[in-house]
């Protein structure tokens, strides 16, 4: 297999762990790409309790995670998909992301969907680039 197609599994017990056919994470070169993060506590598996400020903050401790068992660090995240069940809910996003980034932050898209997994009403998936 070409070396550049090398996919290299990352998983980590600190976030939860994939409910489905795919990976918390895959490495690729010089790219990792994180698999959508709901607020799940990874202790439990259990949506977290509170409300979309709570939910967004669970995402975010998810993705830095497996951010942290890839050996890489929030400042290397380059993109954020953001979905969100009810797009009010985004100015909510920036003020949480403003705790976990600095400037200039990912680039980044955010939509609003009609459902989510366990209907949580946040989901984030991210894309890193690393230099090791």
């Amino acid at each position: 297999m070409n070396k550049f197609l090398e996919k290299i599994q990352i998983s980590t017990s600190n976030a939860p762990s994939a409910i489905g056919a795919y990976s918390q994470a895959i490495k690729v070169d010089k790219l990792i790409f994180i698999s959508g993060q709901i607020p799940l506590n990874p202790k439990t598996m259990e949506v977290v309790d509170g409300g979309v400020d709570i939910q967004i903050k669970q995402v975010l401790l998810n993705l830095k995670a497996i951010i942290d068992e890839a050996g890489a660090n929030l400042e290397q995240v380059v993109k954020i998909n953001v979905y969100l069940d009810d797009l009010s809910n985004f100015q909510a996003v920036n003020e949480q992301m403003k705790f976990f980034f600095e400037e200039p932050y990912p680039a980044r898209a955010a939509v609003e969907v009609s459902r989510l997994p366990k209907d949580v009403q946040i989901e984030m998936d991210a894309i890193l680039f690393i230099d090791n």
